[in-house]
């Protein structure tokens, strides 16, 4: 919605009315004020645009996660490095069903650019196995799935993890 730079300067003017306010006296504008202004600063670091595509994948909405993130004209200016990174991994989440290269594609720019969860990259680590296990590339494979097992403490892709390497036992 707003560029980065602008939710940073609408913050610290609104911390500045925030600071006025308290010398004023106005304590409850000054408190109300700065917590308008930590509205933007976590906008800053999370994306809106981005937060609305996730919720639309939670729900299996892929066109409507993709109309969220075609909203995001240039990413590169538009969002910091981690937003590019998760911006890249939601892409490649919704092209994986259909389009394997560009999915890979996208996945190694995601793993590039960083993904500031673990599961997250445990999941992009997995996708690529996937892939790379279906372009019959095994030992780029087993790699993958093993980095997603280090990545993965909670052990909530034990499962898909267990599949994969049974399935590459077949190959």
């Amino acid at each position: 919605m707003f560029n980065k730079i602008i939710k940073l300067f609408i913050a610290g003017l609104l911390i500045a009315v925030a600071v006025w306010q308290f010398i004023e006296g106005e304590i409850g504008n000054g408190i109300a004020l700065i917590l308008l202004s930590g509205i933007f600063i976590f906008l800053y670091f999370k994306n809106e645009m981005i937060l609305l595509a996730f919720l639309r994948l939670r729900k299996q909405d892929f066109p409507g996660a993709k109309k969220w993130l075609d909203k995001i004209k240039d990413p590169e200016k538009a969002l910091v490095p981690k937003q590019q990174g998760y911006y890249w991994y939601l892409h490649g989440l919704m092209v994986s069903q259909t389009n394997m290269t560009q999915a890979e594609k996208f996945f190694k720019r995601a793993i590039k650019l960083g993904l500031s969860m673990d599961h997250d990259l445990a999941m992009a680590k997995l996708n690529l196995a996937g892939i790379a296990m279906t372009k019959r590339r095994k030992r780029e494979a087993t790699t993958l799935l093993s980095e997603a097992k280090k990545l993965d403490k909670h052990g909530m892709l034990n499962d898909q993890i267990r599949m994969m390497k049974e399935q590459m036992k077949k190959i």
